[in-house]
């Protein structure tokens, strides 16, 4: 797979629009978004916040904020969805992923607040994160949730995403879907012009 440039993330940034027409910026989270990132998450209800993190847990883990607010470690990636709210950039949701070039994929995760859901929101972080993919040459986007998340699941089942049981962990389902996008009909027009200038090997 092709590799971003990370002395450059800001290039990777992108517009969307939920649907009631506000306008959504997505970028990659650095460190100056640590405290932010975290109130994100703490301000999640209890269930939305048990959902993303498969689990119980008040915040995020001290050690889970440090991967996500350093883009490229372990070849993991969070981005967070941004609105201007009083001229002050607040986040409604975020996503994360990790790139596999050993099986060719992408696993992903994604979240959002719970008072923008219904939205599209998630629809978009979703259909942008499979642009990312496809644009840096994954062949599948994968990802696993609790059996119990009844929104992830319809959102990919609705994305096209095939559902079975999670390898070792029946819990959780699997959610797995082959990209077939070609660089010109990426839906993303940052990354379709990405993938169609690209190098060999750095966008």
């Amino acid at each position: 797979m092709k590799h971003i440039d990370l002395n450059d993330l800001g290039r990777y940034s992108d517009a969307l629009l939920s649907r009631n027409g506000e306008v959504i910026t997505l970028r990659f989270a650095d460190v100056t978004d640590a405290d932010a990132l975290q109130s994100y998450f703490r301000g999640l209800s209890a269930q939305s916040r048990y959902n993303r993190l498969m689990g119980a847990a008040s915040e995020l883990p001290a050690g889970q904020l440090d991967r996500f607010i350093h883009a490229g470690e372990s070849d993991g990636f969070s981005l967070v969805a941004t609105v201007k709210r009083d001229g002050v950039e607040v986040i409604i949701g975020e996503a994360r992923y990790a790139i596999d070039d050993m099986n060719d994929s992408f696993e992903i995760g994604l979240s959002v607040d719970d008072t923008m859901q219904g939205q599209g929101i998630g629809a978009a972080l979703l259909d942008n994160l499979e642009c990312r993919a496809a644009s840096l040459g994954a062949g599948h986007l994968l990802g696993d949730t609790l059996r119990t998340n009844d929104a992830m699941l319809a959102l990919a089942r609705k994305a096209g995403f095939t559902l079975t049981p999670t390898p070792g962990d029946w819990k959780q389902i699997r959610f797995e879907k082959t990209i077939t996008l070609a660089a010109q009909d990426m839906p993303c027009v940052s990354w379709r012009l990405a993938a169609m200038t690209a190098s060999a090997h750095v966008l």
